[in-house]
């Protein structure tokens, strides 16, 4: 085994693997960053287009035109909460932080990141010391930036789902409030005062927002921010639309809520048809571990050239590499967007 370990060593093979894995990690990245922008150039044609062609076939008289302006109030706020997601598309961690719920200062956060860092670093040097600096490094960073972000991101999402669940019982909520002769303001602050987190907390805002002279519109602008979710930005276009071009709230919340609780439904049918799929991703993901683990056991000696030679160091690094875009190919594969 060793033998053959050091032929590889004197060979040219070595330059050949580190060519053709780093050029088909180019060109895989080149060709989907070509992918994506020809998808979203070629939406945006399409959606210009049906614009432009539905306003030629649209009769004008004092109706339609009435029509089109609400339509164009609709489309100016849809518009607007795009802009304010392109702008926040890299958002900065304080705002992260308010949005997964955790009570944390900024350096807090970069205190303790930069400890589990040292701290999963060292272990290793322990446990292994005859890892390379390289090694070393690459597992701080993993551990400094890539854990709490994770972490991060999970807070956020569990977060998310239980403001979903509930945001459907306050919007009927608020519907009743309005067929009962109540104000929009006073159907908040009974859902701030009667709902579950973190929905109460984040309605608690509005009424807070709304007493320091803050519109209502303005409030649920916020929202969106706090809670960049589909079923919020849906909640703020009624509200935008209600309080400019006025109309019938408890009946635009009355639609609303019928519409969520179809995307709700639509939400589980989704999960349950991609269960399968996201188990086989799992397993897929796992079973290279899994068996390196069995047979570090089993044989121990097999494996030492991948931690002793620079060959083999150079394998498991390229290996590790194409694991992760493996990985994020099936994610992209069974999330699907809807």
């Amino acid at each position: 085994m060793a033998v053959f370990w050091e032929k590889l060593m004197d060979s040219q093979q070595l330059v050949q693997l580190g060519v053709l894995i780093f050029g088909s990690l180019s060109v895989f990245i080149l060709i989907f960053t070509v992918t994506s922008l020809s998808k979203e150039k070629e939406v945006e044609k399409r959606y210009s287009k049906a614009i432009e062609s539905r306003n030629l076939r649209a009769p004008r008289n004092e109706a339609t035109e009435r029509g089109a302006g609400r339509k164009q109030a609709v489309a100016d706020t849809l518009s607007s909460i795009d802009n304010e997601k392109r702008k926040n598309k890299r958002v900065k961690l304080y705002v992260r932080l308010k949005r997964a719920g955790v009570n944390m200062s900024v350096q807090t956060f970069y205190t303790l990141s930069l400890t589990l860092g040292v701290v999963c670093a060292s272990y290793a040097y322990i446990v292994v010391p005859t890892f390379s600096p390289v090694i070393f490094f690459c597992i701080f960073i993993v551990a400094a930036f890539g854990i709490p972000s994770w972490i991060l991101a999970f807070l956020f999402k569990r977060r998310q789902a239980k403001f979903v669940d509930e945001l459907t019982n306050a919007i009927d909520i608020i519907v009743r409030g309005v067929k009962s002769g109540l104000s929009i303001n006073e159907c908040i602050a009974i859902v701030a005062r009667e709902s579950a987190q973190p929905l109460a907390s984040e309605f608690n805002e509005i009424v807070e927002s709304h007493r320091v002279g803050m519109p209502i519109p303005e409030c649920f602008e916020r929202l969106c921010t706090r809670m960049p979710l589909a079923e919020v930005r849906f909640f703020s276009i009624v509200i935008s639309i209600q309080q400019s071009s006025g109309g019938s709230l408890s009946e635009a919340l009355g639609n609303l809520a019928n519409v969520l609780r179809s995307r709700k439904q639509l939400t589980a049918k989704v999960g349950a048809l991609s269960a399968e799929a996201k188990a086989s991703a799992a397993v897929l993901a796992s079973l290279p571990l899994i068996v390196m683990t069995l047979v570090n056991f089993t044989n121990p000696d097999y494996l030492v050239p991948l931690w002793t030679t620079f060959l083999g160091k150079f394998m498991l690094g390229a290996a590790a590499v194409w694991m992760l875009i493996g990985c994020v190919i099936m994610r992209k594969m069974i999330n699907f967007k809807y």
